[in-house]
């Protein structure tokens, strides 16, 4: 685990499965169809029981564009809701890909202060089938999140964020380290 602080709030690194960490909000890295899918995803659908499908069901008629987040509740998981973010699929950085990832975490930051979620938890947005490279999406991830804790939080204290993985892990240590 790795932590830093900043403006009276922190950001925590650890590795391991986010289904199984207790927060007020749990992030997923879902599709704009809000239709599940695999990976984070799928995970999350399956630990947090039909509840979540049922509640996406019927606000997926209004879309959720790359960039953006939708909350529902989170089911059989330990925390109150699950915000569902798109970020977006890497096509070698020239299409706003950075720009978009930005605002996945900041609109789901934006969810849980609605919310007055004190702890959410996110995974590495867009790292896995979408393809954006983890060493650039680290820096991008951790940059949005703690100017939003400086700036803009008051119910937000903790921005955890659950790898799975050693590499993962790695890659936004280093970023939060050259923060």
């Amino acid at each position: 685990m790795t932590e830093r602080g900043f403006g009276g709030r922190r950001i925590r690194l650890v590795q391991g499965d986010i289904t199984r960490c207790p927060a007020d909000a749990i992030v997923n890295a879902a599709n704009s169809s809000l239709a599940g899918g695999g990976g984070v995803d799928g995970a999350i659908h399956d630990a947090g029981g039909p509840s979540i499908m049922e509640e996406l069901d019927r606000i997926r008629g209004q879309g959720c564009p790359t960039g953006s987040a939708v909350m529902t509740g989170a089911g059989d998981l330990p925390a109150k809701h699950v915000i569902h973010a798109v970020g977006p699929r890497w096509r070698g950085g020239g299409k706003g890909e950075e720009q978009l990832l930005a605002s996945a975490y900041l609109s789901s930051l934006r969810l849980a202060e609605k919310a007055g979620a004190a702890v959410v938890t996110f995974p590495s947005i867009s790292t896995g089938i979408y393809g954006y490279p983890v060493e650039k999406a680290a820096p991008v991830a951790l940059g949005a999140v703690s100017e939003f804790l400086k700036a803009e939080a008051k119910a937000v204290r903790e921005a955890q964020f659950v790898l799975f993985d050693r590499f993962t892990f790695a890659a936004y240590e280093a970023a939060l380290g050259a923060l």
